[in-house]
């Protein structure tokens, strides 16, 4: 697979299935996740704060597997905690699944 077939890939997806090691299983977690792709960086939101199993997960092992149709990578994920940078992926968010979506996502956060 060619990086321009999975560029395709993911910019034609609106979900990815993201699996991640469970921390105190050690079994591999697959779930469905929202994300962003822009340059070579795939930008994911978390639904319920940091309380999210699967960026738990990634705190303590931050190996993760991305599918997008068909096609599975092995990537390293790394947290952004800096308030400015989260604002301007959750205004991509915005951008892509709609202000309201990402609005009723927030608001649960809090």
């Amino acid at each position: 697979m060619s990086k321009a077939d999975l560029h395709r890939r993911l910019n034609s997806a609106n979900e990815i299935i993201l699996s991640v090691k469970g921390r105190k299983s050690g079994k591999i977690i697959p779930r469905p996740v929202w994300f962003v792709y822009e340059g070579n960086t795939l930008y994911l939101l978390l639904v319920q704060g940091s309380d999210t199993s699967w960026y738990k997960n990634l705190l303590v092992d931050p190996m993760l597997k991305i599918s997008v149709n068909g096609i599975e990578i092995s990537a390293r994920g790394k947290p952004i905690t800096d308030s400015n940078r989260v604002d301007d992926i959750v205004t991509k968010f915005k951008s892509k699944y709609g202000e309201g979506d990402v609005k009723s996502i927030i608001q649960n956060l809090m």
